[in-house]
């Protein structure tokens, strides 16, 4: 009995139809997807601020696919680094919106990368929620930007709570010279009548100067009671320094930009005595076991330790929240944007490592006084001021 030969073609015809099917699926299985957005500083002279950030975003994006991702779709971070440039914020998150397609952006790290980039997340109708300090960039309030940095005007007032108890009545200030120090400059100058506070002498330095002896020469002519320096690293550090170099004998008061080990590193010796507001992060182990963030914040704090090796840093925990609480709102949305948005604005009584969040329509930082503490660095640690 003769058989027949195969038909040549059958073969391909059955890989034609393997492939069909496969592309047919690809935007299915493409749509499984939740892609989110990271503008960090991971690099360059932020890094400090940017690569805890990158880690903890990584690791919360990591911690919910573990346990079924988002209404059992699953997560994927696409992280650009800015090196704290706003033009590298700029070109990031164009690539996030128009190539990535991405369903929310957490960053930057850095007030004037956000200030460059928030228009484009309000044009573009997407969530953004930044992981700087600045009051402008949520005030006025804009729909689609949120951030998780405590504002600058709860830091100012702390601080400026802090020398009220002492009897300090006279002050100078030195900020860096770009929107974060701006920021910073124009909320304590503001709030300076409110405590009976007399500024004396202002001075600024740039961003990356690396000797502020004019400027402390000047401050220490006008004979202030107290220093506060506003700015982030390396700055902030130089300027502990120079007044260490001069013998400037006045409490120096740092920002909360400086808030982690490395402006501690960075310092050495002339940190020691330095008063700073921070999120209660760097102090987690001295709060009250009723303290309502402290089931989160040993949560991250055992979390990160675990699994990069290192120290954690309240700015590490920037963008921990923003993950946490994005996860929050993308909930039942199907991955609508819009819908994401409105989840965010609705989220009350959340404690995170930043505070306890309240957003509202009014409100896109949601954050009150009580998510700040003032530290005081003694034997190369933080110490609780009470």
């Amino acid at each position: 009995m003769t058989r027949k030969p195969t038909p040549k073609w059958k073969p391909c015809g059955i890989w034609l139809a393997v492939l069909l099917a496969v592309l047919i699926a690809a935007p299915a299985l493409a749509a499984e997807v939740y892609k989110i957005g990271g503008l960090f500083s991971v690099t360059g002279p932020a890094s400090f601020l940017g690569d805890p950030e990158k880690r903890s975003l990584e690791m919360a994006v990591a911690e919910i696919n573990a346990a079924g991702g988002i209404d059992g779709k699953m997560l994927e971070a696409v992280v650009y680094d800015t090196e704290a440039d706003p033009q590298k914020a700029v070109s990031g998150i164009n690539k996030l919106i128009n190539k990535d397609r991405v369903l929310a952006i957490i960053g930057p790290s850095t007030t004037p990368a956000t200030l460059a980039v928030k228009g484009f997340a309000e044009r573009a109708r997407i969530p953004l929620i930044s992981c700087a300090a600045g009051i402008a960039i949520t005030e006025p309030v804009t729909p689609w930007t949120f951030k998780t940095a405590q504002n600058d005007v709860l830091a100012v007032a702390a601080i400026y709570g802090h020398m009220k108890q002492r009897g300090i009545e006279k002050i100078a200030l030195l900020t860096v010279a770009n929107a974060f120090g701006e920021s910073g400059k124009q909320q304590l100058e503001r709030q300076a009548g409110d405590y009976g506070l007399q500024i004396v002498a202002a001075e600024s330095f740039g961003g990356k100067d690396t000797d502020m002896t004019a400027q402390l020469t000047k401050i220490r002519a006008a004979s202030p009671g107290a220093i506060v320096c506003w700015g982030t690293n390396p700055g902030p550090a130089v300027v502990a320094k120079n007044i260490r170099q001069l013998q400037i004998d006045v409490p120096l008061y740092q920002s909360h930009g400086v808030a982690s080990p490395k402006f501690i590193e960075l310092a050495g010796e002339a940190a020691e005595g330095i008063c700073l507001p921070t999120g209660k992060i760097l102090v987690a182990g001295l709060l009250p076991p009723d303290d309502p963030q402290k089931a989160a914040l040993n949560d991250y704090i055992l979390r990160y330790t675990e699994t990069q090796k290192m120290p954690v840093s309240g700015f590490g925990g920037y963008a921990w929240d923003a993950m946490r609480l994005l996860a929050e709102a993308m909930k039942g949305t199907g991955g609508d944007r819009a819908k994401i948005r409105d989840n965010l604005e609705k989220i009350e009584n959340f404690a995170a490592v930043s505070g306890v969040f309240r957003f509202s329509p009014e409100d896109h930082n949601g954050l009150g006084p009580e998510a700040f503490v003032m530290v005081r660095i003694e034997g190369g640690t933080w110490r609780l001021e009470r």
